[in-house]
């Protein structure tokens, strides 16, 4: 298994993305409150992770150029699927969540910004069993049943446990990685064995996936 921190913790990253508020179940600098709540109307999982306070957030501002913004929220990602991972296998292990907040970055294109650390992470950590998501501020969207989806109020990147018998079919468009997941066994594989953790070599593994 990767071990970015002897002790599991997440660190500030420097420079493009500057730490705002360490790891918390109830950010203060993140308006998410309201949201969660009524997002947990469409998730099952959600209300009961936050009862336990298995829900975590972590609030960065975007302080730098698109570019290296990038890589420092691909590395967030991997500290939040790091500190997952030993987790799955405690009590509600399938209740963990981890969620980054990007905030600040004055006309940042937030899903852009987000776009290739979230495909390189799903790509990393399906096949180990963690999903990776994104949402952005204002998107809007609807459920499989056509119900309106509450709309982000920050842009932010969740890594949660994934759940084999439904999320392979929220990868329908990626049909091997649905495989991956469906599949999917933790056995403390260290993810970057084969690769290394540069944020440009990985992007280049992550476009070529894409082939």
């Amino acid at each position: 298994m990767t071990t970015l921190h002897a002790d599991g913790a997440l660190r500030p990253t420097a420079g493009a993305l500057r730490l705002i508020e360490g790891r918390t179940v109830r950010p203060k600098t993140a308006d998410v409150a309201d949201y969660a709540r009524a997002v947990s109307e469409h998730c099952p999982y959600l209300a009961p992770s936050m009862a336990r306070e298995l829900t975590g957030w972590t609030v960065y501002e975007v302080a730098g150029d698109t570019e290296s913004a990038e890589a420092e929220v691909f590395h967030a990602g991997v500290q939040a699927a790091e500190w997952v991972r030993p987790l799955t296998t405690r009590p509600h292990g399938a209740l963990v969540c981890e969620n980054i907040v990007l905030l600040g970055g004055d006309g940042a294109d937030y899903r852009a910004l987000m776009d290739w650390p979230h495909w390189a992470l799903k790509n990393l950590y399906g096949p180990v069993g963690l999903m990776c998501g994104k949402f952005w501020a204002g998107e809007q969207g609807s459920n499989r049943y056509g119900r309106s989806i509450p709309v982000p109020p920050c842009s932010f990147l969740p890594v949660r446990v994934a759940v084999r018998p439904r999320d392979p079919r929220f990868l329908s468009r990626t049909p091997e990685l649905a495989a991956a997941v469906a599949s999917a066994v933790d056995d403390g594989r260290d993810v970057f064995r084969d690769l290394s953790q540069d944020w440009k070599v990985v992007r280049a593994w992550a476009k070529q996936l894409l082939a």
